[in-house]
């Protein structure tokens, strides 16, 4: 049987891809270079992130004290930084080597999910 935290995780991930996609498009439509695009989308898809995650996926694991919470939130954001780098560096190597940007960030939603599940859960909320 699946983790419980791991499927929460799961959908939080879904509704922020859902937010971060639709800024990704948003930003093609108009012109915006596909590595520039997909970085917009997942920096506004984190923030949606941070407020499931923290209310909804690690429950009872959100530090209690302000400076703890600000640190947690620091390394969730350096957890974010990793996916960013990630999503950026395979869909602008992608779309660079001719891959359609879509195809592109889907490869790179697998890959940065998995990387940013298992910060999170061993270092942000552990």
């Amino acid at each position: 049987m699946l983790d419980q935290v791991y499927l929460r995780y799961v959908a939080a991930s879904a509704a922020s891809l859902g937010v971060d996609f639709a800024i990704f498009m948003l930003a093609m439509s108009v012109g915006v270079p596909p590595a520039l695009a997909a970085a917009c989308g997942y920096i506004v898809g984190i923030v949606c992130h941070w407020l499931i995650s923290s209310r909804m996926v690690f429950i009872g694991q959100v530090a209690e004290d302000a400076a703890s919470r600000r640190n947690q939130q620091a390394l969730f954001v350096l957890s974010a930084l990793v996916g960013l780098g990630i999503t950026t560096g395979i869909v602008g190597l992608g779309s660079h080597y001719g891959l359609d940007p879509r195809i592109a960030k889907a490869m790179a939603i697998i890959v940065s999910f998995q990387a940013t599940y298992v910060l999170r859960k061993k270092v942000v909320f552990a």
